[in-house]
């Protein structure tokens, strides 16, 4: 499993993120002017092209960034190799599935699984040559911070909403898998120093090991790591409990 770090938090370069796993990969790219979207999309054509050529040759990457956005093009470089969207399993103590119509802060960071989704395609998708995932092929693990307008669209979607300790292989939809956990999933008081914690959630290890049961189904075809929490020593004890936790350690 090659690993590749994409050390940002949406344009914002984190040369010092705090990351679970060395890794083998690392994507840096001058982002140049314009808006959000302008200037991640180059970038994020990039990790696509090295998702996409790790996927062919039969290895599933893991990639590691501060965001959950870096998903568009995680799934666009599963697509380009299986040509077509795969399914996907979401981890995430939020539901990031606000649009920039409804969301009250502005947080880009808050919309990456509404886009994959389909939503507003020429902010990214069109630019990745992204196709949009059916609600029926996405499962949201442990998302409980719900906003009004989000709990309405999930009520309305064909999204399955599950918790960790219900997700098995089961739930797991068909075909190819991209397997995204953002690490705020666990609960907020065992990871302090999470840029948005959430409390009453699930142990590291209880994740570690829904984690495993995706896995065993031989299907994922890519993993996405959001390491979203604060630089210093809070990461860096974030990332070394979530190391011993997730079944991604190289066998030695």
């Amino acid at each position: 499993m090659t690993r590749i770090l994409v050390p940002y938090h949406l344009d914002e370069h984190r040369p010092g993120l705090e990351v679970p796993y060395e890794p083998d990969v690392t994507v840096v790219r001058e982002l140049g002017e314009g808006d959000v979207w302008g200037r991640v999309a180059g970038m994020y054509g990039e990790v696509a092209e090295v998702v996409a050529a790790e996927v062919r040759a039969g290895e599933p990457p893991l990639v590691m960034s501060g965001d959950c956005m870096v998903s568009q093009a995680i799934v666009a470089g599963v697509q380009r190799a299986h040509g077509g969207p795969p399914s996907v399993v979401w981890f995430d103590g939020h539901g990031d599935v606000q649009t920039l119509e409804t969301t009250t802060s502005g947080y880009l960071g808050g919309m990456p699984l509404r886009m994959l989704a389909g939503y507003r395609p020429e902010l990214l998708a069109d630019r990745l040559g992204l196709a949009p995932v059916p609600e029926d092929r996405i499962v949201l693990v442990d998302g409980r911070d719900l906003d009004p307008p989000e709990r309405d669209y999930l009520a309305a979607s064909d999204i399955r909403q599950v918790f960790t300790a219900e997700l098995d292989a089961d739930a797991v939809p068909d075909g190819p898998v991209y397997l995204h956990l953002d690490l705020d999933v666990i609960d907020g008081a065992e990871l302090p120093g999470l840029l948005f914690p959430v409390d009453g959630g699930p142990s590291a290890d209880e994740v570690g090991q829904a984690v495993r049961r995706v896995l065993d189904t031989g299907r994922v075809a890519a993993v996405g790591l959001g390491c979203t929490w604060h630089d210093g020593a809070a990461g860096r004890d974030n990332a070394a409990r979530v190391r011993a936790a997730l079944p991604f350690q190289r066998p030695t």
